[in-house]
């Protein structure tokens, strides 16, 4: 069998793992689930490649619309954020480079220096229009290849206006269909970093119950993997954000969705800060053998469940505000110091009380009604704890 390739036993057929150079059955899955999150994407693509032809040759009239197709699908291959005005900037650019291609070869011709004036003019005016760098290199590209293709009779200055409806296709597909997994995506990577915030807690929690050093070094790594996690996060949300303000056909729960998902982002990230600092003070109290009491492990632990208990209410799209009374609770726990506690241990109880804070204000609490819920002193509990 040629090297890289092996029959998988649960698929019954070969895999081509290009990393690992063999066959596995996981490079089999991954592949599919990258398809199926791309198919609606591959199908717009095709649609409006197809679209554009249609209109640039049977209305317009234009023999070979080579260029409608080209931009349509270099458009809808771009991502939301700021679609609108990146469709229009990229549908300028490659207007530009086809336009001033056409000029020069229909009063100089084609040849090496026409190229080099296309390419030099091209972008510059890009540049003049407000084009970025990639948009800038478009309008070179388009030069070139309108430079090198010889127009038929008739044909010079229409592939720019090819250009033009490649463009406006573009921009009506992304506006009434926008790829579905765009929407979904922010929630599955928000479960995602909440399901990892949990097991660098229980990670953790089970470190300083061990006296364990080296798995709280190992729970520190991945807690500093948490901000790139979130900022991945972040750039998933603000493109189904402009999704949804671009997509009149788009419905309302998707919306909803999406709204839902972008409330979390602030107080998740002050959370996941405060649990990278707990994680790095677990770790030096550990290596230095400061005394870490076990109520203030149990916090650690509590606050990892509390968090499972969000993370479940995510998942399963129910109210995050039935995950408040774990949290209230915690914090009511974490208001009393415990004699020997090392400096160490007394931060990773403060970074408890701060994260309760941040879930409660991230499960719906409003910030001045989180810090209430969690009282500096035992006194300000009220009458309700007098039995503790």
């Amino acid at each position: 069998m040629t090297s890289g390739w092996r029959r998988a036993r649960d698929v019954g057929h070969l895999v081509w793992d290009p990393v690992r150079d063999e066959l596995t059955p996981a490079a089999a899955q991954t592949r599919v689930l990258r398809l199926r999150s791309r198919v609606w994407l591959i199908l717009q693509a095709a649609l409006g490649a197809a679209l554009a032809w249609w209109i640039a040759r049977d209305l317009l009239g234009h023999p070979l619309p080579f260029f409608a197709p080209v931009t349509a699908m270099i458009c809808l291959g771009m991502t939301y954020g700021d679609r609108v005005r990146r469709i229009a900037e990229l549908t300028i650019g490659v207007a530009i480079g086809i336009l001033t291609a056409d000029i020069f070869v229909h009063v100089f011709g084609s040849g090496v220096w026409q190229i080099l004036a296309v390419c030099v003019v091209a972008m510059a005016l890009a540049v003049l229009a407000g084009a970025g760098q990639m948009l800038m290199m478009q309008a070179g590209i388009q030069g070139v290849i309108v430079t090198t293709l010889v127009a038929g009779e008739g044909e010079a200055f229409n592939r720019w206006l090819d250009a033009v409806v490649g463009g406006g296709v573009a921009l009506g597909i992304a506006m009434l269909a926008p790829v579905r997994s765009t929407t979904e995506r922010p929630r599955a990577r928000a479960t995602m970093v909440l399901g990892n915030l949990v097991e660098v807690l229980t990670d953790t929690a089970q470190a300083l119950r061990n006296r364990d050093a080296e798995r709280a070094r190992a729970a520190l790594g991945r807690a500093r993997d948490l901000s790139t996690q979130l900022e991945a996060l972040r750039d998933s949300t603000a493109e189904a954000l402009a999704a949804a303000r671009l997509a009149p056909l788009l419905s309302r729960d998707s919306r909803d969705d999406v709204q839902e998902v972008h409330a979390l982002m602030n107080p998740l990230d002050l959370a996941i800060r405060n649990v990278r600092v707990l994680v790095r003070q677990a770790h030096l109290a550990l290596l230095e053998d400061q005394p870490v009491p076990d109520r203030y492990t149990d916090l650690v632990t509590g606050l990892a469940e509390a968090s499972a208990g969000i993370l479940e209410q995510l998942e399963q799209r129910e109210r995050l505000e039935d995950a408040q009374e774990d949290l209230v609770l915690l914090a009511r726990d974490s208001t009393w110091s415990a004699t020997g506690a090392g400096l160490s241990a007394e931060i990773i109880r403060g970074q408890v009380r701060s994260t309760v804070v941040d879930l409660l204000v991230l499960s719906g609490m409003s910030t001045a009604d989180a810090r209430r819920r969690v009282p500096p002193t035992r006194d300000q509990l009220g009458p309700d704890s007098a039995d503790r």
